[in-house]
């Protein structure tokens, strides 16, 4: 069973940066995707950023130019580097990781969640 734990969340200002770090443990076989999602007050889940186990990333239009994602594989550590936040961006934010397959297949999506770190921007 992988586990996730997020950690870097808290409370800045628009226009300050965050980092937030993602740990993960418990894999039986490797990892192939790990991404970033969010939820707001009163809003659904939205995609952040995705990185592939090869190091190639996509981003939401709504934080590209603003937001990195990273990771580090030896270490098994996801990170998200926030820049230029502004209150929007306020949510919860959580970690989320594709093992693959027993036959070494990606599937598409996420098969495991973490539980979240809270990110609130003031204006």
């Amino acid at each position: 069973q992988v586990h996730l734990v997020e950690s870097g969340g808290g409370s800045v200002q628009a226009g300050g940066s965050l980092r937030m770090s993602c740990v993960a443990s418990g894999y039986t076989y490797s990892n192939c995707r790990m991404g970033w999602f969010r939820q707001g007050p009163g809003k659904e889940r939205e995609w952040v950023a995705t990185i592939d186990s090869s190091g190639g990333t996509s981003y939401a239009e709504s934080v590209k130019g603003r937001f990195t994602i990273s990771q580090d594989n030896a270490a098994n550590m996801l990170y998200l580097q926030m820049n230029s936040l502004r209150p929007e961006d306020t949510a919860m934010y959580y970690c989320a990781a594709r093992e693959r397959s027993s036959g070494g297949y990606c599937y598409a999506g996420f098969n495991y969640w973490g539980q979240g770190t809270q990110v609130t921007v003031s204006s």
